[in-house]
């Protein structure tokens, strides 16, 4: 940053000094550091702030309250749960009015989604302060509790293997100008003796 009888002076702006010399937008870029402190020009470094996640601190060393942290995550794990089992009530719901079974990928994922919610609140209240319950959080709990995925996905699909190509045999079609029929073997697919008559 650099400043001139206490006025910031940008980058790439055109500036003009009290006495009225005017200078141009690529002066501060281009010019010496001699001739810059000729004009009185002090260059200071730029204040970096130190990042900090604002959501777990209100400044750089500055956490919020833990306890209330504590709550709000819980709360936020929960959601996500519920959103996660709602996809698929209506399961629930159909098997409750006509007596169709849930099928057991859906059982399997919503006992999933549960489990991991019930892992992921326990981490969260067994943190003592900010500083961990931020680490536990932005770390996504150590990958140890993922959220399950689509329970319908498809498996992945093994690599084609490379089957050798085969070619068709040449069909031979016989032009007669005494006939008003071409005939040849497959021509229309398939096997044996096609006629296309004119």
């Amino acid at each position: 940053m650099y400043t001139l009888n206490g006025k910031t002076l940008r980058l790439d702006t055109a500036f003009t000094t009290e006495d009225g010399r005017q200078f141009p937008r690529n002066w501060l870029r281009l010019s010496t550091k001699a001739e810059r402190d000729a004009l009185g020009i002090v260059e200071t470094p730029d204040v970096v702030e130190p990042y900090y996640d604002q959501r777990f601190y209100w400044g750089p060393q500055n956490p919020k309250d833990h306890a209330q942290l504590v709550e709000q995550w819980v709360g936020t794990t929960k959601q996500t749960a519920a959103s996660l089992l709602s996809q698929y009530d209506w399961y629930i719901t159909r098997q409750s009015e006509t007596g169709k079974a849930v099928p057991q990928e859906v059982l399997t994922y919503r006992a999933t989604v549960r489990t991991q919610s019930d892992n992921r609140e326990v981490m969260i209240k067994a943190t003592d302060n900010t500083d961990i319950l931020c680490e536990v959080i932005t770390k996504d709990f150590g990958g140890m509790f993922p959220w399950p995925g689509d329970p319908f996905a498809p498996a992945p699909a093994d690599e084609p293997s490379e089957a050798p190509v085969s070619v068709p045999d040449t069909d031979v079609i016989d032009f007669s100008t005494t006939s008003t029929a071409i005939t040849g073997s497959g021509l229309l697919g398939g096997a044996g003796e096609d006629i296309l008559s004119f």
